[in-house]
Formats: C-alpha cells, sequence, structure tokens
C-alpha cells in the first residue's frame, strides 16, 4: 500500500494541473484574457503631439484653402481645447454664410486612434498634398468652391494622452466621462446593460468643456452636415442612437439614399447602414449626432464607424478599434478619405432643391440642454417636413383651381357674347 502512495499523489497533481485552467477559465486555455495585448504600433500611428503638429503644418502650407484655431474651455479645475481646421476656398464676392458648410469630428473616443490618421489624411487631399486612387480634389473642383468643410481632428484630446500612456481601452475625457453621452437628447438614461466605466455620461448635459465647445461651434456655425466619425465595426449610421428607429419624413429618406450610395461606390455594400440605436445592437443616450439632428437642426447627420476588428480579444482593445499592419491601415485612411470627398460630392446636390425649406421634424427623445447649474428639461416641437410638402402641394392645388375658375368663367362669358351677338 504504501508503494502506491508516490503514483496517487502524481496522479492528483496531473489532474489539478489539468483542471485548474478549465476551472479558473472554462472556455479553455486558448480564451482572449491569455492573448498578449497589442500595443500602439508607432511606425503606424503618430502621438497625438505630432500629430496636430503636422496639421498646423499643413495649414500653415496652405493659407489659401485652410485655417485653424485653437478653442479653449475648462471647469471645477479641467481644461480642455480642441483644435478646428477650416477648409474654404476663399474668393472676394463669398463669405462662409453662403456657402454649403459640413462639420467633421474624429478622435471624440480616445482609444480610436485610426479616425485622426483619418482626419490627416483627408486634410492632406484637400490641400492637395495627397492623391488618393484616381478620385483627387481635382475630380470634385466645383463641389469644393461651394463647401465650407470645419474638420476637429482630435476632439478628445486628453483622453487620447490617457491611451498614449499605456491605457489603450480609455474612451472617456480626461476626468472620466464619455463626451458621446454628454449631449441633451435623452441624457443620462440607463440600459439594463450600462456599463459606467463605457458610457459614464457626466454630472449634467454639457458638464464636459469638450462638448461645450462642440455645442458652440455647432451652433455658431450652422452644418448642413455633420459627420461624427468612430471605429468599432465599418457601419454608416444616422438618427437615432436613443432608439431603433430612423426619423419619418423626406429628410430621413434622403439620409438614407445618401449613405447607400456610399457604401455601394467605396465598400461593395458591406457597411451597416441605418439607425444606430437599431443596428449597433444597444441604444445610446446624450449622442452627439441625436442632438445635431434634433436641436442644432442639421439636415444631415452621421456617425461613420470607419473601422473594426471583429475578431480581436475584447481585452486587447487597440487591435479591436485600430488596424496594426500596414496594408490594413493604408487600405482604411485612403477609402474612407475617397468615401468623404463623395460625400463632399454628392450630399450638396442631394440637399440642393430641399434645402428651402430651413426647419423640419425631429421626432427625437427627451432634449436637455443642461450645465453645472441647470438641468432644464424641454421638449422639441415641430412639423414633419411631410407636412410641409403636404401644404406646398395644397398651394398648387388652389393655383390650379383658380386658372381652372378663371378658364371656365372666360368660356362663359365668349359664350355670353357669342349669344348676344
Amino acid at each position: 500500500m504504501r508503494a502506491l502512495l508516490p503514483l496517487r499523489s502524481s496522479i492528483v497533481v496531473v489532474i489539478v494541473v489539468v483542471l485548474v485552467p478549465f476551472i479558473t477559465n472554462p472556455r479553455g486555455v486558448n480564451s482572449s484574457s491569455d492573448a498578449p495585448l497589442t500595443s500602439i504600433p508607432l511606425d503606424l500611428y503618430h502621438t497625438s503631439d505630432a500629430l496636430l503638429k503636422e496639421i498646423k503644418s499643413l495649414v500653415l502650407r496652405h493659407p489659401d484653402t485652410l485655417s485653424m484655431e485653437t478653442v479653449k474651455m475648462g471647469n471645477r479645475g479641467y481644461a480642455a481645447e480642441v483644435l478646428v481646421v477650416t477648409y474654404d476656398r476663399k474668393t472676394k464676392h463669398d463669405n462662409e454664410k453662403s456657402k454649403f458648410r459640413i462639420l467633421m469630428s474624429f478622435g471624440q473616443h480616445g482609444r480610436e486612434l485610426i479616425t485622426s490618421e483619418v482626419a490627416l489624411q483627408l486634410l492632406s487631399v484637400l490641400a492637395e498634398e495627397h492623391n488618393i486612387l484616381s478620385m483627387g480634389p481635382v475630380s470634385i473642383t466645383k463641389e469644393l468652391d461651394n463647401i465650407v468643410i470645419k474638420v476637429v481632428p482630435m476632439e478628445n484630446l486628453n483622453g487620447r494622452k490617457l491611451v498614449e500612456a499605456g491605457d489603450l481601452c480609455e474612451r472617456r475625457n480626461g476626468r472620466g466621462v464619455d463626451l458621446n453621452r454628454n449631449w441633451g437628447v435623452d441624457w443620462g438614461k440607463k440600459e439594463k446593460d450600462y456599463d459606467p466605466y463605457e458610457e459614464n455620461p457626466g454630472t449634467a448635459p454639457f458638464s464636459e468643456p469638450e462638448a461645450q465647445i462642440m455645442r458652440q461651434l455647432a451652433k455658431s456655425f450652422e452644418p448642413h452636415i455633420w459627420v461624427n466619425v468612430h471605429s468599432g465595426m465599418e457601419a454608416l449610421f444616422m438618427p437615432y442612437d436613443h432608439k431603433n428607429t430612423t426619423p419619418d419624413g423626406h429628410m430621413s429618406n434622403l439620409m438614407e439614399f445618401l449613405l447607400w450610395d456610399v457604401n455601394r461606390l467605396h465598400f461593395e455594400e458591406k457597411c451597416l447602414v441605418g439607425s444606430g440605436g437599431g443596428l449597433v445592437g444597444y441604444l445610446a443616450h446624450g449622442t452627439t449626432t441625436d442632438y445635431m439632428y434634433d436641436v442644432v437642426k442639421v439636415p444631415m447627420a452621421f456617425t461613420f464607424e470607419i473601422y473594426g476588428d471583429s475578431e480581436a480579444s475584447s481585452k486587447d482593445c487597440f487591435k479591436m478599434f485600430n488596424p496594426v499592419d500596414k496594408l490594413e491601415f493604408n487600405k482604411a485612411v485612403n477609402k474612407w478619405s475617397e468615401a468623404f470627398l463623395t460625400l463632399f460630392r454628392l450630399g450638396p446636390s442631394r440637399l440642393a432643391t430641399t434645402y428651402g425649406l430651413r426647419k423640419w421634424d425631429s421626432m427625437g427623445g427627451k432634449v436637455i440642454d443642461g450645465s453645472l447649474e441647470s438641468n432644464k428639461e424641454n421638449k422639441i416641437d415641430g412639423l414633419d417636413l411631410g407636412m410641409k410638402d403636404l401644404r406646398n402641394y395644397f398651394r398648387l392645388f388652389l393655383l390650379s383651381s383658380v386658372l381652372l375658375m378663371f378658364m371656365f368663367c372666360s368660356r362663359i362669358s365668349k359664350s355670353k357674347y357669342r349669344q348676344t351677338n
């Protein structure tokens, strides 16, 4: 019996060694927790300082078409600054308000580095320092002459700094607030799967300086098109994020048709197209795009998701949200820059026949235009664009009726004249 003890001990040790990994990790030893985490490939990606420096140098080289300003704001001991680059082919007889206006934001979430790289590439293309495939600015010169584009290449600089310091999963700003949950439409509502780390909406709508800067920019610029550029998947989203439907009316149809054209021309119809809340897999409350559409009244408001690795570990955040090899990196920055040029070409023409109707319905959720001191609740009211179309048709009907009546009376008069003669 004593001779069997060492053998029994060996069997127990083997069983423990084999089973412990499965007890602590039921999916097996090859799970995502054991996979090495991807660091930032410095041969592909700029640091935040280097990227902003390169953009500023680009602007200085092209004062005829590019200009820039840095907007700073802060509260409660927290400060933020946002670089805004304006593309405008200026002439003697035009001004910003006379042109079609497009506002774009990149890098709202710190971990999505690829978005800011696309911003740099796009500005280089607009400045004609870089061409992509056969589609350069020369091919849409006429359209570019008639538009003004404001680009925010890195909205969340403080959050980006945290990512560069090693927190590769950080999406929030420098004090832990998700800037894409800090806006006033349906602000603060939490779903059952609410993750406070990922979706902290802040202490009040617009509590964060970055959101205040962007709201101020949007209201002063009054864009016709808004694009919020993110990564995590490939999708072309329109309102709404806080519910799983798109808006009603003619403008909603125009948005959807435009997105499908971009999808067909550049992505072989592989991108998801439609409501963010209906397609992304969860509802998001207090988002920028919903506010832009419902409150700022931007005719076309979009969220573009430009890259995602669905096979990456959920803990390997950099790889999940950003391409890590040169081929995929170049593919992303080139094809999305090209897609944006198509947006610049098609968007104004699609709105040209419609934009006489400046106000339209916003069938959104609760609108809260708050600050640190106040939390005032309002609802956006309006008439559906279809009702406005109906009124136009009614006016045409009345006009037609008057003309028919005039013609009828004229014929009666002529008939009576003939009878008397």
